[in-house]
């Protein structure tokens, strides 16, 4: 089963943190994804202030800057992990770096 490990952070903390050590926990991160052979796939994302958010609504698309709605953290990345059942997802998530300084949400992905 596939899913989706989303990484959400508080961009406004961003100057509290130290990108060099947070990048050596993501590197070690994703090896270790990859050397258990559950990497999918995975990619840190642009701040939201670079977003653009598209709606349709009344057959008129509609298109604003920056994040749809206003939250306490950002979507800041994401890893896409093939795993066995949820309890391994999670365990995965769990030694996410992003679970000790915001919050990793698990979502399975749709099977097609």
């Amino acid at each position: 089963m596939e899913y989706l490990v989303l990484i959400y952070r508080d961009e406004s903390k961003d100057g509290e943190v130290d990108w060099a050590k947070l990048g050596q926990e993501y590197e070690e991160y994703a090896a270790a994804v990859a050397h258990a052979g559950v990497m999918r796939g995975g990619q840190k994302l642009q701040p939201s202030a670079t977003a653009t958010t598209v709606s349709v609504r009344d057959g008129e698309r509609l298109v604003t800057d920056g994040p749809f709605a206003e939250a306490r953290e950002q979507l800041g990345g994401f890893f896409a992990l093939e795993c066995a059942d949820l309890d391994e997802a999670l365990k995965w998530a769990a030694r996410c770096p992003g679970a000790s300084h915001g919050t990793v949400e698990v979502r399975p992905v749709m099977p097609t």
